[in-house]
């Protein structure tokens, strides 16, 4: 895990918290171009009611439009949870280059039900503040129960 990982994963959880402070299922994302955030976003499902409206879905679509094009294949989207099927296939379709995620998603994510959504050329590293990815995600649905 290099320092770059650590620090864009930090801005990720940022998103993450701006979530849970709307009452939305607390992911963030950013989307890292050639050193620089082009994108960040986080779970927007509930205020949108778009069950489509996750984090990684948002941070695409932004980072498309701000490159101007589809496909990101120069690029590294970190997410605080490892996504799920939706959103590692539209990853796949935009070709990003790598995929950096925090927590495992043992119920949901994209390993369990599609492990080859992803275009065969990207890279994928788990485990990045992983503690405090899970740590998020539990505090919200504790809260919720």
């Amino acid at each position: 895990m290099d320092n770059d990982d650590i620090r864009f994963m930090r801005m990720a959880l940022e998103e993450a918290k701006k979530a849970m402070e709307m009452d939305e299922v607390p992911i963030g994302a950013v989307v890292v171009s050639n050193g620089r955030i082009i994108a960040r976003a986080h779970n927007y499902t509930e205020h949108l009611t778009d069950i489509t409206a996750h984090a990684e879905m948002q941070a695409i679509t932004s980072a498309s439009s701000t490159l101007g094009g589809k496909y990101l294949t120069d690029c590294t989207i970190y997410v605080t949870v490892e996504p799920c099927v939706m959103c590692a296939g539209a990853l796949g379709w935009a070709q990003i280059g790598r995929v950096v995620y925090g927590a495992d998603d043992d119920k949901r994510g994209y390993r369990k039900f599609a492990p080859n959504a992803l275009h065969v050329k990207t890279k994928v590293e788990s485990g990045v503040l992983k503690e405090e990815c899970a740590e998020l995600m539990s505090s919200f649905f504790k809260q919720k129960r």
